[in-house]
């Protein structure tokens, strides 16, 4: 039976009726209405605050737009931008002010024009584009490698009304992209280099060699010596932490073409003063002359049993020039334009990590190259 609220009966003692009251509240013990004076209601039990309420789907799509390091967008059919995230001013430049209600082609670059007409053709079709790599321009004008992600946008009837745009700048992976593949060109290009070298060592062996076993030791001598040239160029990697190596201009010419000594000794004559190579400039310099070496050797005085060369080095005010001179080889006649790996390699290491100028004379006698590199670079 449920309980009222009002007074009830409940037998006690035999033949005795006493009155029980409902007591509303929490109990309380003796103690506690010693504390507490006659007559004060009890204290009303606290509130809890309300919690917040949890975020809507918008409110959290909302957060990650404006969090993402990527660009996002979007844009009605005719190109109209109508939204823009801190993301897109990060990788574009531009702020939202600057870019809503503006077209989209303030972005693309006039020879990317078309493919941005055939991308809104798929979103009126009803089409995405997904991680397509293109390019686009910054407010600086500077040309920015991004992959581009398409969607159509629908109103509640279905209908296509616009498109969203992802754009995350892909820069940095390209220029790592460039960079891997200028070294394998390089690394490919060197071996080569190496086995023409050995080709050349070997019929150089070949002349001067009476029987099989002074063929084999010559050859051997001289690709030792070709193993200690690299030498030259390479940081000492049983070190913790490899520090570049350092050797002299004279002693590194000398490395480099002593593989192609002959029985009458050097090949090689060098004349002006001597410098320290810095670390940083060593290996940049021991490839453009080992790539001179290369050419001397397959095509220059170096493939010739009486061919000599002629180094001179001198200082030009703040220029050191060193002028490479090819005497006793074959007919020379001036090559066609080489856009070869080779020449690229050349121009790239001279005018880039050299910083100087590189002239070649073909003279009857034989090629003679200049090289012009500042002191400074030198010296570093």
């Amino acid at each position: 039976m449920p309980c009222s609220p009002g007074p009830a009966e409940k037998i006690g003692q035999p033949g005795g009726i006493i009155s029980l009251m409902p007591i509303s509240g929490p109990l309380s013990s003796s103690a506690d209405q010693t504390r507490q004076p006659a007559g004060d209601a009890p204290p009303a039990p606290e509130t809890p605050l309300p919690e917040p309420p949890f975020p809507t789907a918008n409110a959290w799509l909302a957060a990650v737009v404006a969090s993402s390091d990527d660009a996002i967008l979007s844009k009605t059919l005719d190109g109209i931008i109508l939204s823009w995230n801190a993301g897109a001013e990060r990788i574009f430049g531009y702020t939202a002010a600057e870019t809503i209600g503006r077209p989209i082609t303030m972005l693309i670059p006039e020879s990317r024009r078309r493919e941005d007409a055939i991308i809104l053709a798929r979103i009126q079709a009803g089409e995405g584009v997904d991680h397509y790599e293109t390019v686009r321009r910054r407010k600086d004008g500077a040309l920015i490698d991004i992959s581009l992600t398409v969607s159509p946008v629908r109103d509640q009837a279905g209908r296509v009304v616009g498109a969203s745009k992802v754009a995350r700048d892909i820069s940095d992976r390209k220029r790592a992209d460039a960079r891997r593949d200028l070294l394998l060109h390089e690394m490919n290009h060197r071996v080569k280099n190496l086995f023409a070298l050995v080709n050349g060592l070997i019929a150089l062996s070949a002349r001067s060699a009476d029987d099989a076993d002074a063929f084999a030791a010559a050859l051997s001598q001289r690709v030792m010596a070709l193993a200690r040239a690299h030498e030259l160029t390479m940081p000492d990697l049983s070190q913790a932490l490899p520090a570049p190596s350092e050797t002299s201009l004279h002693a590194l010419l000398a490395a480099i073409v002593a593989p192609l000594d002959n029985d009458d000794g050097s090949r090689l004559a060098i004349s002006g003063p001597d410098i320290v190579l810095p670390g940083t400039m060593l290996t940049s310099l021991a490839l453009l002359l080992h790539e001179f070496t290369t050419n001397a050797a397959k095509y220059g005085a170096l493939s010739c049993p009486d061919g000599r060369l002629n180094v001179a080095l001198a200082r030009t005010g703040d220029m050191m020039e060193l002028t490479w001179t090819e005497i006793g080889g074959p007919p020379v006649t001036p090559p066609t334009p080489e856009n070869g790996f080779g020449s690229r390699l050349e121009r790239a290491t001279v005018q880039g990590a050299l910083h100087g100028q590189v002239h070649r004379e073909w003279l009857p006698a034989g090629v003679v190259i200049t090289l012009c590199i500042p002191l400074t670079r030198l010296m570093a």
